[in-house]
C-alpha cells in the first residue's frame, strides 16, 4: 500500500470518528427530549478497485422500530377515547348529586312517597297536602334539570367535537409537509431524521384523537388510514369536513364528517360513528349514544312516575266536586274507537257531596262504539244535569246548576278500562301532571285503527348499536287513509330496519322493536316528526312510546290549580251506590291518599323498559350511571398504563442511554486518535523519504 494509500485511510477514519463524534454529542444533548430517536452513523469498508481505501461514512440514521411505535398508536387511541369519556361521565356523575342527598331524585322520589303517607294520618291538613304536591312538583323540576344538565353536555361535547376536527387536519397538515421534507432529504442522500422525529410526534397526537394506521413507504413517507379503512393521507391531503363546526348545539341528530381533498373535492368517505376511535370517537359515542340514552331513561321514569301518579288521581274526586273536569289532549277524535270495556259512573253532586244526577255506562253496551257514542251515553244518563263533549282530542265533562260538581268512579266489580288505564284516567280528567307534548298513557290503539296521518308527513327513525354508530336511517312516509297495521308492516317489510329487528304493537297500543339477538344494546330514536294525527298535534313519536323522549318531561307540571288550592287533589272517592239525594264523598275520605301510596309501592309498567316500581328504576337509572362512570374511570387508568407501557418500550429501543452513548464516545474519540497517529506515521515516513532523496 502506498503512503498515500495510507493517509487516505487515516483522513477517512479522522472523518468517520467526528461524524460519529458529532452524532453522540447530538443524542446526549437530546437525551431529555421528547419523541427524539437517537441516530447512529452506519459506518463501512471502502472498497476502491478491489483494494480497500479507508471507510465510508452514511448519513446518521434514526434507530426506531416502526412495530413499537405503530403499539404507541393504537394505545394512544385507547387512551384518547377513555379518557375524555371518563371526563364527561365524571361530570354527569356530578349532576347527579353525592348519595342521600336531599335534592337527589332518589331522595326526591323518596319524599312523594313520605308525603303521600302523611296524607293518610292527617285528613283534611292543608299543610300536608300542600307538602305532597310540592314534592310532586320538585321530583319533576329534578329530573327536568337532568335533562337540561344532559343537553348542556351534549353541546360541550358537540363543541369538543369541532375542535378535535380542527386539531386533527392541522396534525394532517404538518404530517403531509413533514412527509415531503423525508421524502426530499432521502432522495437527496441526506439524514432526515429530525423531520422523521417532528412527524412522529405529530403521528402520535393525532392517535390520540382517533384510530390510525400508519405506514411506511420505500420513500420515507407514511401513509394513514382510518380504522375503518377510510385513506387520510397517502400522497394527497386529505381534510376532515363538518357543516357544524364550533356551534356547539345540543340537536335530535348530527351529520357525519366528510373526509375531503385539501381542494375541497369529495373522497366519498366519511366518519359516522363512534367506530373512528379515540377522543373523536369517544366523543361521538358520548354525543350519539351514552348521554341520550340516560336522558331517554330520565324521560321513560318520569313517564311511570306521571301514570302512577294519574292513575291513583283519577280513581278519586275532590270535596267539593269540581264543576268541570277538562282532560288533556290523547290524539283522538270522536269517531275513533271507544276501546273501553267495564263500567264507570258519572255523577253531578251538590255543595254538600249528595248526588243531583248519575249514570253507570257498561262500556261494552255502548252504540255505536266510538268515543262520540259514549259522549252521548254520558250525556243521556245524567239528563241535563251535567254535559260531556269531545273536542279537538280533549274530553270535557262540566255539572250544570250552582254549586253543583261533577265525579267520576270506577264500578268495584268491573272497573272500566282502556289500555291498562281506567276511563277518567285514560281521558286525564283528575289528572296531577300535565304535559302539553305527551298524552302520559299510551293510545290503546290497535292494528285496524286508522293511523290520522296525511301524506306528505314523515317521522325519521335512526337505529344505533350498542357504541352508537349509526347502523340505518328511515323515513316513514304514512299514506293518507292507511291504519296503523299499515305502519307496523310498512317498517317490517319495506324500511331497511327490518335487517336488524322486527316491530309489533303491543296491548298497549304501543310500537315495540325487537332487535335481533345479534343487535344487543341496540336503540331506536326519532331525530325529526312531522306527523300530526288528524290535527290533534299528537304526533306519531308521541303516541308511539318507542323512545323516552316522547315523555313529555321537557313541559310538564303539577296541574297550576292543584298547587294552589291543594284542597281540590282528589282524595275521596265516590260512593257508586248512592241514589238521588243520598250522600256519595264525604270531607273525611282519604282513601285517595293510600291509593298513592299503594300505587308508588307497585309495579309501573315501562313499556320497552319491562316493569317495576318507581323507586327500583329510578335505583337502577342512578346505579348505571355510577356504575358507567366508574367502569370509564378505571378504563382511562387501564389504557393510560397501557399506553405508558408502549411508550417506554419504544423509548427503551429508540432513545438515549447516556450510559451507551458515552461507550461510543470512548470508541469514536480512540478511533480519532488510531487515526490522526497513522497519520502522523505517515508524515514521520513522507519526511525521512524526502531527506533521503535530498
Amino acid at each position: 500500500m502506498s503512503l498515500n494509500d495510507i493517509l487516505g485511510s487515516a483522513l477517512s477514519g479522522l472523518g468517520a470518528s467526528q461524524s460519529g463524534l458529532r452524532t453522540v454529542s447530538a443524542n446526549i444533548a437530546n437525551v431529555n427530549t421528547p419523541g427524539y430517536a437517537r441516530e447512529r452513523v452506519s459506518l463501512s469498508t471502502g472498497v476502491t478497485s478491489g483494494r480497500v481505501s479507508g471507510v465510508v461514512v452514511s448519513e446518521p440514521d434514526r434507530v426506531a422500530d416502526r412495530f413499537l411505535e405503530a403499539t404507541v398508536y393504537r394505545r394512544s387511541g385507547e387512551m384518547g377515547r377513555a379518557e375524555i369519556t371518563s371526563s364527561y361521565l365524571d361530570r354527569l356523575q356530578s349532576m347527579l348529586g353525592t348519595p342521600g342527598a336531599p335534592s337527589g331524585l332518589s331522595a326526591r322520589l323518596d319524599a312523594i312517597t313520605s308525603a303521600a303517607v302523611a296524607m293518610t294520618g292527617s285528613p283534611g291538613s292543608e299543610q300536608t297536602l300542600a307538602a305532597f304536591t310540592q314534592q310532586i312538583g320538585d321530583a319533576i323540576s329534578t329530573m327536568q334539570q337532568l335533562d337540561s344538565d344532559v343537553a348542556s353536555l351534549r353541546a360541550d361535547v358537540e363543541t369538543e367535537v369541532g375542535h378535535t376536527i380542527e386539531t386533527a387536519n392541522g396534525l394532517l397538515k404538518r404530517i403531509h409537509e413533514l412527509n415531503d421534507t423525508v421524502a426530499q432529504l432521502n432522495g437527496l442522500g441526506r439524514s432526515s431524521a429530525g423531520a422523521a422525529d417532528q412527524r412522529m410526534t405529530a403521528l402520535e397526537d393525532l392517535s390520540k384523537l382517533m384510530n390510525v394506521t400508519v405506514r411506511e413507504q420505500p420513500d420515507g413517507r407514511v401513509t394513514i388510514d382510518t380504522a375503518s379503512g377510510a385513506v387520510l393521507l397517502d400522497r394527497r391531503l386529505r381534510q376532515l369536513s363538518y357543516p357544524v363546526v364550533g356551534q356547539g348545539v345540543a340537536q335530535p341528530t348530527y351529520p357525519p364528517i366528510d373526509i375531503r381533498f385539501a381542494d375541497g373535492a369529495s373522497t366519498g368517505e366519511r366518519i359516522d360513528s363512534a367506530g373512528v376511535g379515540g377522543k373523536l370517537g369517544g366523543l361521538i359515542d358520548l354525543r350519539d349514544r351514552a348521554l341520550p340514552q340516560f336522558a331517554d331513561q330520565v324521560g321513560v321514569l318520569f313517564g311511570g312516575l306521571a301514570e302512577t301518579l294519574n292513575a291513583a288521581a283519577n280513581e278519586g274526586t275532590s270535596v267539593p266536586a269540581p264543576a268541570s273536569l277538562e282532560g288533556r289532549q290523547t290524539g283522538l277524535i270522536g269517531t275513533d274507537r271507544l276501546g273501553f270495556t267495564g263500567q264507570a259512573t258519572f255523577a253531578v253532586l251538590d255543595a254538600g257531596g249528595k248526588v243531583v244526577a248519575k249514570t253507570d255506562v257498561d262500556f261494552s253496551t255502548v252504540s255505536p262504539p266510538t268515543i262520540d257514542g259514549a259522549v252521548a251515553r254520558i250525556n243521556a244518563g245524567l239528563g241535563g244535569a251535567g254535559t260531556a263533549s269531545f273536542v279537538n282530542g280533549k274530553l270535557t265533562i262540566s255539572a250544570n246548576g250552582s254549586g253543583n260538581g261533577i265525579a267520576i268512579g270506577q264500578d268495584p266489580a268491573q272497573p272500566s278500562d282502556r289500555a291498562g288505564a281506567g276511563f277518567s284516567h285514560f281521558f286525564g280528567l283528575n289528572d296531577i301532571v300535565r304535559s302539553d307534548d305527551s298524552a302520559l298513557v299510551p293510545s290503546g290503539l290497535q292494528l285496524g285503527d286508522p293511523h290520522g296521518f296525511t301524506s306528505g308527513q314523515t317521522t325519521q327513525l335512526v337505529l344505533r348499536d350498542a357504541s352508537g354508530r349509526s347502523l340505518v336511517r328511515y323515513t316513514l312516509s304514512p299514506a293518507s287513509g292507511g291504519t296503523v297495521g299499515d305502519l307496523v308492516n310498512d317498517l317490517n317489510n319495506n324500511s331497511p330496519l327490518k335487517d336488524y329487528g322486527s316491530f309489533s304493537l303491543d296491548d298497549r297500543g304501543r310500537f315495540q322493536f325487537k332487535p335481533d339477538a345479534a343487535l344487543s344494546g341496540a336503540s331506536l330514536s326519532i331525530p325529526a316528526d312531522s306527523t300530526d294525527r288528524f290535527g290533534t298535534g299528537r304526533s306519531f313519536s308521541a303516541l308511539a312510546g318507542l323512545t323516552g323522549a316522547s315523555s313529555g318531561l321537557s313541559r310538564a307540571e303539577v296541574l297550576p290549580v292543584l298547587v294552589g288550592t291543594p284542597r281540590r287533589l282528589p282524595l275521596a272517592r265516590l260512593d257508586t251506590t248512592a241514589l238521588p239525594g243520598e250522600k256519595a264523598v264525604g270531607a273525611g275520605d282519604v282513601r285517595g291518599a293510600t291509593a298513592f301510596v299503594n300505587k308508588l309501592a307497585k309495579p309501573t309498567d315501562f313499556g320497552k323498559d319491562g316493569s317495576s316500581t318507581i323507586e327500583r328504576f329510578a335505583s337502577g337509572v342512578l346505579g348505571r350511571a355510577a356504575t358507567q362512570a366508574a367502569q370509564a374511570e378505571a378504563s382511562m387508568t387501564d389504557a393510560t398504563a397501557r399506553r405508558d407501557d408502549a411508550a417506554n418500550r419504544r423509548d427503551s429501543f429508540s432513545g438515549v442511554n447516556i450510559d451507551e452513548e458515552l461507550a461510543q464516545l470512548i470508541v469514536f474519540q480512540n478511533s480519532y486518535s488510531a487515526s490522526a497517529r497513522v497519520m502522523t506515521t505517515a508524515t514521520q515516513m513522507y519526511d525521512t523519504l524526502i531527506a533521503m532523496v535530498g
